[in-house]
């Protein structure tokens, strides 16, 4: 985990907060924060894809993820995992159709979907997420819904944070067509 002080950290915090206030008009500091520490996690590779298989082999089709996240009839053992599983579900299509949208023409193996299908499912996951709102779950669960309610918003926040980044760091983020890693 990359430290609250590290300066890529105060740099995503940045840049976020600046594009989602200019080009968004999103000046909730909650949203802003929380799509930083994403960008900031997801800079760890690992962090993109935790959840495993029965396997041990990492999940990186969407489609998968939401099956995984059924504590009924899929492979979550709690509803407490069903929470975590959904709430990476929303993190992941956010990152993907926000920071590299080009990447989520064909998100589900030998199936095509469109950016429509991973909006839905990230909005629904971010919603569930929002309905945990008891114990433990209770103050951020509004965020949640805030980030559901909100998701095209932030999704085109995260294109102007890309663009940005690419404004500042040229030839440090890969290219659009490049991220077919992430699928």
């Amino acid at each position: 985990m990359i430290s609250q002080d590290h300066a890529l950290r105060q740099f995503f915090h940045n840049v976020v907060a600046e594009c989602y206030d200019e080009h968004v008009g999103i000046r909730d500091g909650e949203v802003t924060t929380y799509i930083a520490d994403l960008l900031t996690d997801f800079c760890i590779s690992d962090r993109l894809y935790p959840i495993r298989d029965v396997a041990g082999r990492p999940v990186k089709e969407v489609g998968e993820m939401l099956l995984a996240s059924d504590p009924v009839h899929g492979s979550a053992p709690s509803f407490d995992a069903e929470r975590e599983i959904r709430k990476h579900i929303g993190d992941y299509a956010l990152f993907c159709t926000g920071m590299y949208p080009e990447s989520v023409h064909k998100w589900r193996e030998n199936e095509n979907a469109n950016l429509y299908d991973m909006i839905r499912a990230g909005k629904e996951s971010y919603y569930i997420v929002s309905t945990f709102d008891l114990f433990e779950y209770a103050v951020e669960a509004p965020l949640f819904g805030r980030l559901s309610e909100a998701f095209e918003s932030c999704m085109y926040g995260l294109n102007q944070v890309r663009s940005e980044l690419e404004r500042r760091l040229p030839g440090t983020v890969p290219p659009s067509g490049a991220q077919k890693f992430l699928m």
